[in-house]
């Protein structure tokens, strides 16, 4: 073997690998973009197990929602039916109403931007609900999702969560 040949070898021999360096960061780099994914889709930052969040959500839904959805959660009375305006009176949040039947996200979405006609309801539609985009924090709004869900009894919570892994 020529001696230049030999050089050639042994300078390959010490020089470290790179190859699976870079496979090690490609596979690190994806399983870390779909662990990302993956937490955005759920969506939900309400956690009824939290102590802290369900009782700052208690607080604001007693401040801004209770006056429409009643301080138990109830709703107003004859909340299926019309009021002489053509909309829906405030439906309850408690387990006798529909809110469990609707993922986070969209309870977020309903509560920051109000029932928005074609996104949130029939096209059309209208709404005493307010949008509270502009007066409650994302954080707040999520809290107020934990302390309404915390409410419910365990076999609703666990529904709502199957509806909502149901809907990805």
């Amino acid at each position: 073997m020529s001696e230049p040949r030999k050089h050639r070898l042994a300078a390959a021999r010490r020089r470290p690998n790179l190859g699976w360096l870079v496979v090690v960061l490609i596979l690190v780099a994806a399983a870390a973009a779909v662990w990302s994914i993956a937490q955005q889709s759920t969506g939900s930052r309400a956690d009824p197990g939290d102590a802290k969040q369900v009782a700052l959500g208690k607080t604001i839904y007693d401040q801004h929602c209770a006056s429409c959805h009643g301080a138990r959660l109830e709703g107003q009375p004859r909340w299926q039916s019309r009021l002489p305006n053509g909309r829906m009176p405030a439906p309850p949040h408690d387990a006798t109403g529909h809110t469990w039947h609707h993922p986070d996200e969209m309870l977020f979405g309903m509560t920051k931007e109000g029932i928005v006609p074609g996104k949130y309801a029939p096209p059309g539609y209208q709404s005493d609900m307010p949008a509270f985009g502009a007066t409650l924090s994302d954080d707040e709004i999520w809290a107020v999702l934990a302390y309404i869900e915390s409410r419910w009894p365990r076999e609703i919570q666990q529904a709502q969560r199957e509806r909502r892994h149901a809907m990805r």
